[in-house]
């Protein structure tokens, strides 16, 4: 079915049905059930300098009931750390207890109540080994933060359970100055007898290209109520003093810090058990932090990516939730990456990663200036609930086949994965039906869906334009009825622009679906495909064929197709094209003449800046990004160029050229420092 899907997309404004108000789906509660270490880092950024105004250290027990409730005893440290005023104070510190509550759907996907800032949530996700991973993205304080919560072992770890080998990754931002702030990683292999057995620490200061190293002989461990404490040498120049290690039920994985009493509070770390090899596969669920020491970018995340191909040689196309600089914006970033694992690690030349045991984890540590820290861990398998079964983890962008965390947009066309969907496979004809096809019927957020086709296996729907986005959880509940059996109910969250382009290949990697549009080019023929012996030129108008571009106007029904002649659907949101980051222009995007579910974007390449060969055609709208299609450019030929009224698709061809890329960091605004203040909960 995959090979015509992208032949199809969009539809629809104005729907006379009302959305319902949707509240985050609870069936997953109980995967959140014990008593759980957990440890939070905030960061308040200060100035235009990356200097910090506030730092603080959560940690502790958090106990989970099952049902959505959870209690909480911790320790904490916040420190004023105001470096253009010359000064350093602490504003709390010592013990506290409280509650909140939290909502988890079957996925895994879902948010804690901050235990910290009144109204704020923690967005996140619960892994394989019941590890939850998240952080506040959507925050209204200004802060970036990042919380790991797991559940404490039974047994209980002792020193005589802690063994092997162990790599570990630490972001310190206690000096408050992104040119003093450490990024380092660290190896031990402990004996079971209290022996660490440091092998080497090595990693970055600030954004100076020097790597320290430092070792040490003797050092100690002991446990304490489950968890490793080790004390490093004081005058070491990354890693120093006391650190706490928690550990995972299957004791493959770690993290922690230093205690609120330390010289150095401020710190987070992330480790795995790692073996001679390791072999990475399937889904996984992410949280990190970016810091950029040269440009004082600070960013934190959540999301999760899927890793395709056979090792060492893999690709993961990966989703983000990003919070800005200055904690105030929140933007969805997809991209691609690359894998050449070898042993138990890789680099990308911007970050060092390091996978555990099994490849159920997966660290990473910055490599200078793009410092910072991340945890991956596989996802947890979903098996069938119910006769018909939406597989809450395969909700997925239908072009682009973005993992399920990326959300969903108006007018977007997704594709939805399980069992027993329809029971028969159906395609349906333009203008796509929304009564239902093949005895089936989707709702989203309430309202029926305009549906391309349904099979067993899979089904392809577009996202009404009605649908709205409404606190607390601006998500949208998604249903299938086949033939009267109702399936189980899968929370998606809702944004303006969820942009993906059909690739060539239809895996959301390589070459996108571009075609040639200017009259007279003597390299191209008009309405050609863009590929490696048809490339596009230095200032030629193209068009890609893409989903999730949201409203548009004039406003159509439902799965009806894009109008044709005189009066075009353009869309309301923004959008911005770059290559490789450098800026090209936006001729027009809207829906595809004559086609249901289509989006068209024309757009120009610059005449000068662009390398030459594979490009990253990354697309831009209020609140996404996206980088993973490539588009092969070449410079300019023998040519004229005239732009044209947008075309209707042609069907792709098969190739893939997957290309790394450097990371979104921000959106280059910079905020005073009364905009990024964080308010405490009142204790």
């Amino acid at each position: 079915m995959r090979s015509a899907r992208w032949l199809m997309l969009l539809a629809a404004v104005g729907s006379i049905y009302a959305q319902t108000n949707a509240a985050w789906d609870t069936s997953g509660n109980s995967m959140l059930n014990g008593t759980y270490y957990f440890r939070q880092i905030y960061y308040v950024l200060g100035d235009d300098y990356g200097d910090l105004a506030e730092a603080v250290t959560i940690y502790g027990n958090m106990s989970f009931d099952g049902n959505g409730n959870y209690s909480i005893t911790a320790s904490s440290n916040a420190q004023i750390l105001d470096y253009s005023y010359e000064y350093q104070e602490a504003v709390a510190d010592g013990t506290f207890t409280g509650a909140g509550t939290y909502a988890i759907a079957a996925s895994g996907y879902g948010y804690i109540t901050s235990p910290y800032a009144t109204g704020d949530l923690i967005y996140g996700l619960v892994a394989a080994n019941g590890v939850f991973v998240g952080s506040s993205t959507d925050t209204t304080y200004g802060y970036n933060d990042m919380m790991v919560a797991a559940p404490v072992a039974s047994p209980v770890p002792t020193a005589a359970s802690f063994t092997g080998t162990w790599t570990g990754a630490v972001l310190d931002m206690t000096e408050g100055s992104p040119q003093y702030e450490l990024s380092y990683v660290f190896s031990v292999s402990p004996d079971g007898n209290g022996n660490l057995n440091l092998q080497t620490v090595n990693g970055y200061v600030g954004g100076s290209s020097q790597v320290y190293t430092q070792t040490a002989t003797g050092l100690k461990y002991i446990f304490s109520n489950g968890a490793a404490v080790a004390t490093f040498p004081v005058n070491g120049t990354l890693m120093s003093g006391q650190k706490y290690f928690y550990f995972s039920k299957d004791g493959n994985f770690m993290f922690g810090g230093s205690p609120i009493t330390s010289s150095t509070p401020f710190d987070f770390i992330v480790g795995v058990k790692t073996a001679s090899t390791s072999t990475l596969s399937g889904l996984y669920y992410q949280v990190g932090v970016d810091s950029n020491s040269s440009t004082a970018d600070l960013d934190t995340y959540f999301g999760s990516f899927n890793i395709s191909g056979t090792a060492p040689s893999q690709t993961y196309l990966g989703h983000q939730r990003v919070n800005d600089y200055a904690g105030t914006s929140v933007y969805d970033y997809t991209y691609t990456n690359p894998i050449s694992l070898s042993g138990s690690g890789y680099s990308n030349g911007a970050t060092r990663f390091i996978a555990g045991v099994g490849g159920a984890a997966l660290i990473s540590s910055g490599i200078t200036p793009y410092l910072g820290i991340s945890v991956s861990l596989q996802a947890p398998k979903i098996a069938p609930a119910g006769s018909v079964f939406i597989d809450p983890t395969r909700v997925q962008n239908s072009a682009s086949n973005a993992p399920f965390t990326a959300g969903i947009a108006p007018g977007e066309l997704i594709t939805l994965y399980g069992t027993n969907l329809a029971s028969t496979t159906t395609i349906a004809d333009i203008p796509f039906p929304t009564t239902g096809l093949g005895g089936v019927q989707v709702t989203i957020g309430g309202l029926p869906a305009a549906i391309y086709y349904v099979s067993s296996g899979q089904l392809s729907a577009i996202v009404p334009y009605g649908i709205q986005s409404a606190a607390p959880c601006y998500c949208a509940e998604i249903q299938v009825n086949n033939n009267g059996t109702m399936s189980n109910i899968v929370t998606e969250y809702i944004s303006a622009t969820a942009p993906g382009v059909f690739t060539q290949n239809e895996t959301g990697l390589g070459y996108g679906s571009i075609e040639h549009l200017d009259i007279g080019n003597s390299v191209a023929a008009y309405g050609s495909l863009v590929a490696d012996g048809n490339p596009a030129i230095e200032g030629e108008t193209l068009a890609a064929y893409l989903t999730g571009l949201g409203a548009v106007s004039p406003g159509i029904s439902d799965g009806a197709p894009g109008p044709s002649g005189s009066t075009l659907s353009q869309t309301t949101n923004t959008i911005n094209v770059d290559f490789d980051h450098v800026a090209g222009t936006n001729d027009f995007s809207g829906l595809a003449p004559t086609y249901s579910g289509l989006y068209q974007l024309n757009f120009t390449i610059p005449s000068t800046g662009i390398t030459v060969g594979p490009n990253y055609f990354d697309i831009s709208g209020p609140d996404s990004y996206m980088s993973y299609a490539l588009i092969p450019i070449q410079a300019t030929a023998t040519a004229t160029t005239s732009a044209i009224e947008p075309q209707a698709a042609i069907q792709p061809r098969l190739i893939r050229h997957p290309k790394p890329g450097p990371s979104l960091r921000n959106d280059g605004v910079k905020r005073p420092f009364s905009q990024a203040r964080i308010t405490p909960k009142d204790r």
